[in-house]
């Protein structure tokens, strides 16, 4: 048996979970709500502020999604409750970030500014101007926003300039040494 999968899920005190048709899943909490609907092979019990995860048989499908599925519960319980923040930093000479109403302002070494206007439910937060914190409820938003911002100017190997995340190492590289004299 999957071992993520067959561990069960305690619900907190102040969230609500629904268990609609089609394993359709609502999670509300203090950080919002979240909806998805899971595959339908899947068996979803919510008893008593516990949330158990069940496969219908031992195929290698069904093995694959028990644990998929737990997992992605635990995150919108996570997410509602305590939400998901991912960290970026900018190293570079100029290279800058600012709020500028709810959009995100970056000064990245091209000829314009770039603007970055995130979705719904997402908030972002620059502490210092090379420091951005990317917070929500949904962790596949918070990834994918940090991401995207990341795409903007990801870190070179020579200088290590650009954006990156908090503790991501990266792989530095040796520049020319010259030409050789005989």
């Amino acid at each position: 048996m999957s071992r993520i999968g067959r561990l069960p899920i305690t619900v907190p005190a102040g969230v609500e979970v629904k268990i609609g048709e089609n394993n359709e899943i609502t999670v509300k909490g203090k950080n919002g709500t979240l909806t998805r609907t899971l595959h339908p092979d899947m068996i979803v019990k919510n008893e008593g502020g516990v949330i158990t995860v069940e496969r219908p048989s031992e195929d290698k499908a069904h093995k694959a999604l028990h644990g998929l599925t737990r997992t992605l519960i635990n995150n919108m319980v996570v997410g509602v409750t305590e939400g998901w923040t991912k960290e970026l930093e900018i190293n570079g000479v100029g290279y800058r970030a600012a709020m500028q109403g709810k959009a995100l302002n970056l000064s990245l070494g091209y000829s314009h500014p770039v603007i970055y206007e995130a979705k719904e439910g997402i908030t972002i937060e620059v502490p210092a101007p090379n420091r951005i914190i990317v917070k929500g409820a949904n962790k596949e938003d918070v990834g994918a926003t940090a991401a995207k911002i990341r795409e903007f100017r990801q870190p070179e190997p020579y200088k290590g300039k650009g954006i990156k995340y908090l503790n991501e190492h990266i792989r530095r590289k040796e520049g020319k040494t010259g030409a050789k004299k005989k």
